[in-house]
């Protein structure tokens, strides 16, 4: 994905909602918690502010997942739609070395 920056985050839940745009029918929402470098290097528990991000990938509570947003998050589509938050892929491994390490 060059060019488009795409965080990290996990999943704690899921949102149902009742009414939405006509283009997102049928859509998936997940809240997402961003995770920064000191919680993935498990230095902090401290959480960022929870996020809800459409979700085409079948991610499920727990899962860390790599997320866009922004206009980025609106690029996976053929058609545009009112998204400002994207899953791009479920994590499996995630290796965090420092920048002397390579």
């Amino acid at each position: 994905m060059e060019g488009v920056e795409v965080r990290v985050g996990q999943v704690i839940g899921t949102v149902t909602v009742n009414r939405s745009h006509p283009s997102l029918k049928g859509a998936v929402w997940k809240i997402v918690v961003p995770l920064s470098l000191d919680n993935l290097l498990a230095r902090s528990a401290a959480q960022a502010e929870e996020l809800v991000v459409y979700d085409e990938t079948s991610s499920h509570e727990d899962c860390r997942v790599a997320f866009s947003e922004g206009r980025e998050a609106a690029q996976p589509f053929d058609e545009p739609k009112p998204v400002d938050a994207y899953v791009a892929a479920i994590l499996d491994h995630i290796d965090v070395r420092p920048l002397g390490d390579y």
